[in-house]
């Protein structure tokens, strides 16, 4: 009885009927963009829902709906890359689907859905921490948005993996080895701010020493994926996690098995406590102690108030007034306070920045508001290039170099 219905199966238009709209639920799974939970909830509450609104570039609310929607941004861009490979001739499709490129775009595909379990997680986490969430109000995001995660992303590898170790080691030996100098009984009294920390690497290891650190971030990108390794409930033990964090970037790449390598971290675990303290905030509307002026021509108070060492990384030149950055930073060290730097000036141009300014009119500056530029040639406080890269790829065939400048300013104590 059986073989004789799976004969009449064969032999009938039943088949056929069953085998075309799997077919069609295949391509849709593989090429479109599934709806999130979000999605469903505003289709369902259409209507009621408040209408969109725009929210600022590093918002809380921007970062989440785009780590939410990384999933659906990435298969639209790939969808777009078939699109275009489409487009080919006949004979040329012929010859991509020979060398594996068709293969090669369905893998990209797999590969955004492993990213995207670190990218759910992390919106599962800030729904717990921020419970405004549930109610915000609905964000458009693009591809810029995509490219903000993407980064986010890759600096889980660059500041939270073996594979991201020679480069971070790199920019952070000379900021460490000069704050290895103080004496290890004196540091649990001396307070360090890392304005710009990212995913807070550089300020754990600060903490570490034993100093009291403050990790200063302004990007939600960044502080909800620090937030995800800080957090007992998403990260427990070293190299619990993994992502392919180069896989949406084509371009020089050696193979695709390197295009696509998974990466594990983080290496160690890091948690907040008495040493370390994250402060999400722009890092000019953080408080300058009130008897502290940048003013030169202004005698500083004796206070004890403000921090005593500034550690800027990769930071002074976001800025779009570098004068009232480094205004602040003067405002926030106490008297005798130490500002650590080391970083390009790679300038936000289009005439956003209001100065751009060069090495030299930078340390000039800082002169005029107050600080004294150490012009030592030996030592850990000794002016400094240091060439390094920042969240490259080891194994791609082009590397971005930075000649970053490293300078230590001091505070006058009077």
């Amino acid at each position: 009885m059986v073989v004789a219905a799976i004969r009449f199966l064969l032999a009938s238009d039943a088949l056929v009927a069953l085998a075309l709209p799997l077919t069609i639920l295949l391509i849709c799974w593989r090429h479109i963009p599934w709806p999130t939970y979000t999605d469903i909830k505003d289709f369902i509450l259409l209507g009621r829902r408040p209408k969109r609104v725009r929210a600022s570039y590093f918002s809380l609310e921007r970062a989440f709906r785009s780590y939410e929607q990384y999933a659906q941004l990435s298969a639209k861009e790939v969808g777009q890359m078939r699109r275009s490979y489409n487009t080919l001739t006949r004979a040329n499709t012929n010859l991509g689907n020979k060398i594996g490129y068709s293969k090669k775009l369905g893998r990209l595909h797999d590969v955004t859905s492993m990213n995207a379990v670190i990218t759910n997680a992390i919106v599962g986490l800030a729904l717990e921490e921020f419970q405004e969430l549930e109610t915000v109000h609905l964000v458009d995001v693009g591809l810029a948005d995509l490219g903000r995660v993407r980064e986010a992303l890759k600096h889980f590898i660059r500041d939270w993996s073996t594979e991201g170790e020679v480069e971070r080691t790199r920019i952070f030996k000379p900021i460490l080895e000069l704050l290895k100098e103080v004496n290890e009984e004196e540091r649990g009294n001396l307070k360090v701010l890392v304005p710009g920390c990212g995913l807070g690497r550089l300020a754990w290891e600060i903490s570490e020493l034993g100093f009291e650190t403050t990790a200063n971030e302004l990007s939600f990108f960044m502080t909800l994926a620090f937030r995800f390794l800080l957090s007992p409930t998403t990260t427990t033990t070293p190299n619990e996690h993994s992502l392919r964090p180069y896989s949406h970037w084509f371009s020089h790449q050696r193979t695709n098995d390197s295009l696509f390598r998974r990466l594990p971290f983080p290496d160690v675990v890091p948690r907040l406590g008495p040493k370390l303290h994250l402060l999400e905030q722009d890092f000019l509307t953080i408080p300058a102690p009130p008897s502290l002026s940048w003013d030169k021509a202004t005698p500083a108070s004796a206070s004890e108030g403000g921090y005593d060492y500034i550690v800027t990384l990769f930071f002074i030149d976001t800025s779009l007034d570098v004068f009232t950055t480094m205004r602040h930073i003067y405002n926030l060290l106490r008297p005798g306070g130490i500002w650590i730097n080391l970083g390009p000036l790679l300038w936000t141009g289009g005439g956003q920045a209001k100065v751009e300014l060069s090495l030299d009119e930078v340390l000039k500056a800082a002169e005029e508001i107050g600080f004294f530029i150490s012009n030592e040639t030996e030592g850990p406080t000794a002016r400094r290039t240091v060439e390094c890269e920042y969240t490259g790829d080891r194994n791609a065939m082009m590397r971005w170099i930075y000649r970053a400048e490293f300078w230590v300013g001091h505070k006058s104590k009077a």
